[in-house]
């Protein structure tokens, strides 16, 4: 047998170990916590997460609340939307938009050359929202209908992702943070303006109030999202700001599915 018949025979024979190596054993990579189902009070789902249980969301019916005159005192959205610091130009994702409350006044910031992406899971709320968009002549949005995993927004492109009010109600919040770090551009921010659960004061039910600590523990599950800051700008809420980081971190559990009972 010639040299270059032994050397070729080498080399097939060193592939064929390599290929019978095994791999990552299944169940080896870490996973996020379970949700777990148990009774629960009558405005949530009898579903938990990390100790929290994940309130009813609001149907399309209650929407003459979110335009409620009292809002302005109560959640100050003008002073918001200063505190988001929206550039005109930017790409940016209004989660639960509803009837787009915040969506005009997003449009209006990031001007004609920008863009908003006003997601909701429900179609009357899509309707309800485009009627108030054409009402004010904002034509620089685009009305996305998700799901409760997937809100439906472009990948790697956004500037800043908004949820007021809404993250508590989200039915699938760990699916949901996975599919908003994936619309992020590294760097791009993820904000979560949420009714202050520290404060008994704030008269909003406990479901629908969470503390800093409780919106910071779900996020610490997402590699790629790094804590940036909470402001402290609005009457009564947090607005808690992540960013996608720069270079995503390791495969961890964004990589696997939620385990469920």
């Amino acid at each position: 047998m010639n040299t270059f018949r032994i050397l070729l025979l080498l080399v097939l024979f060193r592939g064929y170990l390599g290929a019978a190596e095994p791999g990552p054993r299944p169940g080896t990579e870490p996973q996020p916590p379970a949700y777990e189902f148990r009774p629960g009070s009558f405005d949530g789902t009898g579903k938990w997460f990390l100790g929290r249980e994940i309130a009813h969301f609001m149907s399309h019916q209650g929407a003459p609340w979110l335009e409620r005159q009292e809002r302005e005192a109560e959640e100050a959205p003008a002073r918001l939307v200063a505190a988001l610091g929206l550039k005109p130009g930017q790409r940016v994702g209004d989660v639960g938009a509803g009837s787009g409350y915040l969506t005009w006044r997003m449009a209006r910031a990031v001007g004609p050359t920008g863009r908003v992406y006003a997601n909701d899971i429900q179609p009357e709320m899509i309707a309800l929202l485009r009627t108030n968009l054409a009402a004010r002549g904002i034509t620089n949005v685009v009305p996305v209908l998700g799901t409760t995993t997937d809100p439906g927004l472009p990948a790697a492109a956004l500037d800043l992702i908004l949820l007021v009010d809404v993250y508590h109600e989200c039915d699938h919040p760990w699916e949901m943070t996975r599919r908003m770090a994936d619309a992020l551009k590294p760097g791009g921010r993820l904000v979560f303006v949420e009714y202050r659960g520290e404060e008994r004061w704030i008269p909003i039910k406990p479901l629908h109030k969470m503390t800093a600590d409780q919106v910071r523990r779900e996020m610490a599950l997402h590699p790629r999202l790094e804590f940036v800051e909470n402001l402290t700008h609005l009457p009564r809420q947090h607005i808690l700001v992540f960013r996608r980081k720069a270079a995503d971190g390791p495969a961890g559990p964004q990589d696997g599915p939620v385990p469920t009972p």
